[in-house]
């Protein structure tokens, strides 16, 4: 488990502040995930696969590179990456 502590040169308490900001940038990051999850559907809608099929068949090389696919597998890794950072969002507690 990580620590941190915070101080604040000004007179008044900070951790709403950092929970508001926690929260605003969780807001942001469940939208981005809606729009990734929404783009990847997209590409599993018109290729009739499930990403993890066609991110498994394209490490094996059975595709020529296409701009959909270097796009599929972006927004592939960028759903990865935004649940990581939702998640330790969510896992933040605050010491009182």
């Amino acid at each position: 488990m990580a620590d941190i502590r915070l101080f604040s040169k000004r007179n008044r308490q900070i951790k709403p502040l950092v929970e508001a900001v926690l929260a605003n940038e969780l807001l942001l990051l469940e939208t981005g995930i809606r729009q990734t999850e929404e783009r990847l559907v997209e590409f599993e809608k018109k290729y009739q696969m499930l990403t993890q099929d066609f991110i498994s068949r394209y490490e094996n090389d059975e595709f020529e590179e296409t701009m959909d696919f270097v796009e599929w597998i972006g927004e592939s890794r960028l759903l990865k990456c935004l649940r990581e950072k939702a998640e330790t969002i969510r896992d933040i507690q605050f010491a009182n």
